[in-house]
């Protein structure tokens, strides 16, 4: 069986505008990908999808993905323009970091609802479209503070411990419906990611490096192409990724 064909095809990703998802973004565009992507703000939104349309057809809007009123304002804006889609990458995420008696509920609630039930609303709105093409792909960018807790994490540790089972459950849910989910967990990346807000809106944009040690956005966007190409047989369900040569810890 052939490699899975990507060019021609329609991938909606999540907090889009910078680091990560940024790199996926131009990544799928240079395998010639139509892409649909979100941020929160305006202007980010705007210059992304001036910046990335040389690359080819980019279809972005402004979304909370945290809220299912604006997932399924993103979701059906993306139907309407492409006409059918074929990729789900969750990318957009959020991480505040405190113990358990200084976490505020406040900063639990958003990184639980951008973390967690983000991912959700959005797999919930584009199966039945998956479904009735017959298949797709879902990526949910994860971390390996999925399987590592680690002080200071307890709501970051719980998001992401809880991305890793419902990906797997979503895998066992929707195999036979031609659904592959993957689970990308990357160790440090470097970006601007933080309690200052989410993955995909604050990171910094790739190429511009500060930590020449930890992996680079558009490292996890070749993981991200490299599963998608996997024949149609196979499906890659997890993939960790850590830096080769971390900081030795003093």
């Amino acid at each position: 069986m052939p490699p899975n064909e990507l060019k021609g095809k329609v991938a909606v990703v999540t907090g889009g505008t910078r680091g990560i998802g940024r790199a996926i973004a131009e990544r799928l565009l240079d395998e010639g990908v139509h892409v649909a992507l979100c941020g929160t703000r305006q202007k980010s939104v705007d210059d992304a999808v001036a910046q990335l349309s040389p690359r080819g057809r980019v279809f972005g809007t402004v979304a909370d993905v945290s809220q299912i009123d604006d997932v399924r304002r993103f979701i059906a804006g993306a139907h309407v323009e492409f006409g059918i889609l074929n990729i789900l990458v969750n990318n957009a995420g959020a991480g505040a970091f405190a113990n358990v008696a200084q976490l505020t509920p406040e900063a639990w609630d958003k990184m639980i609802a951008l973390n967690l039930s983000a991912v959700h609303y959005c797999c919930h709105e584009i199966m039945p479209m998956f479904m009735q093409a017959g298949g797709g792909d879902v990526v949910n960018i994860g971390s390996l503070a999925g399987v590592d807790a680690f002080a200071g994490g307890a709501g970051y540790n719980a998001s992401k411990f809880g991305l890793v089972g419902y990906s797997e459950a979503m895998m066992l849910d929707h195999r036979h419906d031609g659904v592959r989910v993957s689970l990308i967990m990357p160790g440090s990346v470097d970006t601007e990611f933080g309690s200052s807000g989410s993955a995909g809106e604050n990171n910094r944009p790739p190429g511009e490096s500060k930590s020449e040690w930890k992996i680079a956005p558009t490292d996890i966007a070749d993981i991200v192409v490299s599963v998608l190409k996997m024949p149609g047989r196979t499906t890659v369900s997890r993939v960790e990724v850590r830096p080769s040569r971390p900081l030795r810890k003093t």
